[in-house]
């Protein structure tokens, strides 16, 4: 990582950073309290939500898509030249990610949950977000393995000892999750194994806060 970065890459940097680590958090809370069942379902990973729980669980993660893709970006400005490949790469996922569950959570928002609300979901049987059991989640799962490649690549930028080492320790391990995202599909169970990501990405975001927090500026010749 630079020694130094320019001042609106450490502002974009640290304030992506926090946002993605309150909608991150602001998601993970949601989700504990679907699946204890107080948000009308029947509890577990496994059962439907209603639309207010779709509303919970949906509104903060599509705003971490963006969020994400900004913080990639801050990224890719603090890598040294020979590491831009790495961080790169990481951005052309987190990009892909962010499409494809904007698309699924816009959709959702947009037009599942007034169906939903109305009762009236004769047309739209294909777009219903069922766990485990339908096409949007399937994608949903793909979006967020393309995350934990987009932060298992841009792991490799940060090379130095202390906060840097944190930081990419917790990038990594989110990224060694893909697995568990990928094959939950097929045995629902690692979706277990998989929810550590409500420890590896706030942990990441959080530790980046304090990074870019930290990180020095360079003075731009006039």
């Amino acid at each position: 990582m630079k020694s130094n970065i320019s001042t609106s890459v450490r502002s974009l940097g640290y304030w992506s950073a926090i946002f993605s680590s309150v909608f991150s958090i602001a998601y993970i809370i949601a989700q504990l309290i679907e699946w204890m069942g107080l948000l009308g379902s029947q509890g577990g990973p496994e059962s439907m939500s209603t639309p207010m729980g779709l509303v919970w669980l949906l509104t903060p993660s599509l705003l971490l898509g963006v969020s994400f893709v900004i913080l990639m970006v801050s990224i890719h400005y603090c890598a040294s030249e020979s590491d831009k490949i790495w961080s790169h790469l990481g951005l052309t996922f987190a990009t892909a990610y962010m499409v494809l569950i904007g698309i699924v959570y816009f959709v959702q928002l947009t037009l599942v949950v007034p169906r939903l609300m109305s009762g009236n979901t004769q047309d739209i049987q294909l777009l219903i977000f069922t766990p485990f059991d339908s096409f949007l989640y399937a994608v949903d799962i793909l979006g967020y393995s393309f995350m934990s490649v987009a932060t298992l690549f841009a792991s490799r930028v940060f090379k130095g000892e202390g906060l840097e080492k944190k930081v990419r320790w917790f990038l990594t391990a989110n990224g060694v999750l893909i697995p568990f995202l990928v094959f939950q599909m097929y045995y629902h169970p690692l979706i277990f194994i998989a929810s550590l990501w409500a420890i590896t990405f706030p942990g990441s975001t959080i530790s980046l806060i304090i990074l870019f927090k930290r990180q020095k500026t360079k003075t731009l010749k006039q």
